[in-house]
């Protein structure tokens, strides 16, 4: 029997209102109890753009849905990660020469593993440029990994209203609810991610996990 299920848009608002509520504690107990372990390393790679990207015209607008359409329906994975980069490469462009330049700074801090350099940085950014999607979802990356998740769910939710197909914000909201063992709402948006960009790494393997979990095995 097909699923269905409700657009973004429409369960956007309740889902980030959930998952903050839910966030908030679990967050601060990560934070500030001692005996927490942190998740390993393996566990907190999130999707990210890779470090060689194509160049890409002036026009940022043009061509995005043709690019999410050609991800959507690539015929294998070597032609989905091609796509895949070209829309990386979207979002990291910036017309703010300033913005780029912070930008490049912060990936510096964060390949360094200066996380408060890079999150100083990253401040700047959507301050200057609140319209620069890729440095709310950076931000939200490092939020992640110092298991503040709190503050990565509004950053996630400040890029998935500016471009509701982010799949490495769907796949990092995945990741987030998870952790926090809510895996109905992992499961909403691994699928969400997987219907933006069916090779997202590992996520196929994590929605067949959870949705045996959660939905129970097909008899």
């Amino acid at each position: 029997m097909a699923l269905r299920f409700p657009t973004l848009r429409n369960t956007l608002p309740a889902l980030f209102a959930a998952a903050l509520i839910a966030a908030m504690p679990a967050a601060s107990f990560a934070q500030n109890d001692p005996r927490v372990v942190p998740p390993k390393d393996s566990k907190k790679k999130l999707p990210e753009a890779p470090a060689k990207l194509p160049k890409v015209g002036a026009d940022r607008g043009k061509g995005i849905d043709f690019l999410f359409g050609a991800l959507k329906a690539a015929p294998d994975e070597a032609s989905a990660r091609h796509v895949e980069a070209r829309i990386w490469a979207q979002w990291m462009q910036t017309p703010s020469d300033t913005a780029a330049l912070l930008m490049t700074r912060a990936k510096a801090a964060m390949d360094a593993k200066n996380v408060d350099v890079a999150l100083k940085l990253l401040d700047s950014i959507v301050k200057l440029r609140p319209d620069y999607v890729e440095a709310w979802n950076r931000r939200a990356t490092l939020y992640y990994l110092k298991n503040d998740y709190r503050h990565s769910l509004e950053d996630i939710q400040q890029v998935l209203i500016r471009e509701p197909r982010h799949f490495g914000a769907l796949a990092g909201l995945g990741m987030i609810m998870q952790d926090l063992g809510d895996d109905k709402r992992a499961l909403e948006a691994f699928r969400k991610a997987l219907a933006v960009n069916p090779y997202l790494e590992k996520v196929p393997e994590l929605v067949k996990t959870l949705t045996e979990k959660v939905e129970g095995r097909d008899i």
